[in-house]
């Protein structure tokens, strides 16, 4: 016997990834229900050899259901999520809501597999920001073999981080510049992304750190370890899907960059590409569609005692978003529900 599965916001970017690793990981899904908003009401989505019609979210009934994915934003994760929950569906929850509510456990289930047994306070999960997730994957290994003290990461961050609309805005402006006739709008992003980096993601807060930073530095602390000092640059960059991001580690104790590249090849979730020559490294576009974090140019950092430089670069719709949330339902499945 397997589980009845909800997809909300299945004709999304996010919600279009659950479904496609749903059907490669063969969760064991006995039957399944896309929803939509009433504007996409109808349409069609696939999910392994099936195609699906969307469902109205509005009218749908969770009763008898066991775990919904939700990719529906905060606002309408905010009206539906509760609905679910109180009728005895599992939420794991993409979107930032309940990341920070003490009572939802934050997980990625390379890290803190444990955490899902905290769900039934209000029967939500709550999947981390995509920059975070990619990142802890790294340092969760790390930590435990040499305790980390600090990290500085700076993120070099892909356009399907902000949905289909950014994509269509990177695409169109690039088309402008090689054609001067072509009009585009700027709808997404605060100045152009073609040929561009623009350093700001997410709104401003009262210390000059954007909503992403602090999404870093908390979500770090809760999944990981709250004695981790987090600091972040977020930067949205013209790449189409695959988040990068550099990251300096200081440790409590030293860790020798050869110990550091055994323990990420060990480390699940981590493939390390990490050669002293051209070509050596993974960038965002040999990662996309890979359920992997790939880590890469894991050297020591000579300033302070105890530090490491590594670059580490995912699939943001993958890891990001999606995977981690099927990850999630699998590990609630295999440790609570047990099902399938």
């Amino acid at each position: 016997m397997g589980y009845k599965v909800v997809v909300a916001g299945a004709t999304g970017n996010v919600g279009r990834e659950m479904l496609n690793i749903l059907a490669e990981r063969q969760f064991p899904v006995d039957e399944i229900a896309v929803l939509a908003s009433r504007r996409s009401l109808g349409t069609e989505v696939s999910f392994g050899e099936r195609t699906l019609k969307t469902e109205d979210l509005d009218t749908f009934d969770f009763t008898g259901w066991d775990i919904a994915l939700f990719a529906i934003g905060s606002d309408a994760t905010k009206k539906y999520a509760p609905k679910s929950a109180a009728a005895g569906c599992v939420v794991i929850d993409n979107s930032s809501l309940y990341r920070y509510d003490p009572d939802i456990p934050l997980v990625v289930p390379e890290c803190n597999p444990e955490a899902v047994e905290q769900y039934a306070k209000k029967n939500i999960i709550a999947n981390p920001n995509c920059s975070t997730a990619q990142m802890v994957v790294a340092l969760k290994p790390l930590h435990e073999r040499a305790r980390i003290k600090r990290v500085v990461v700076s993120t070099y961050q892909s356009v399907s981080g902000s949905g289909k609309d950014a994509i269509d805005e990177l695409w169109d402006q690039t088309k402008a510049q090689y054609n001067p006739t072509a009009d585009y709008e700027r709808k997404v992003y605060t100045k152009d992304i073609a040929f561009n980096v623009i350093p700001h993601i997410d709104k401003f807060m009262e210390d000059g750190s954007t909503k992403e930073e602090w999404k870093m530095m908390v979500e770090t602390k809760k999944i990981v370890d709250p004695s981790i000092k987090v600091t972040a640059t977020c930067v949205r960059v013209p790449v189409f899907v695959g988040h990068s991001e550099a990251v300096n580690i200081e440790f409590e104790e030293f860790l020798d960059e050869d110990e550091a590249r055994d323990i990420l090849r060990e480390a699940p979730g981590v493939m390390v590409i990490d050669k002293r020559e051209d070509g050596g490294y993974v960038t965002p576009r040999e990662c996309v569609g890979d359920y992997a974090t790939f880590i890469s140019r894991i050297r020591q950092d000579s300033t302070i005692d105890n530090g490491l430089n590594l670059w580490c670069v995912s699939d943001n719709l993958r890891k990001g978003a999606a995977l981690n949330a099927v990850q999630i339902a699998e590990t609630l499945g295999n440790r609570v529900l047990k099902k399938g």
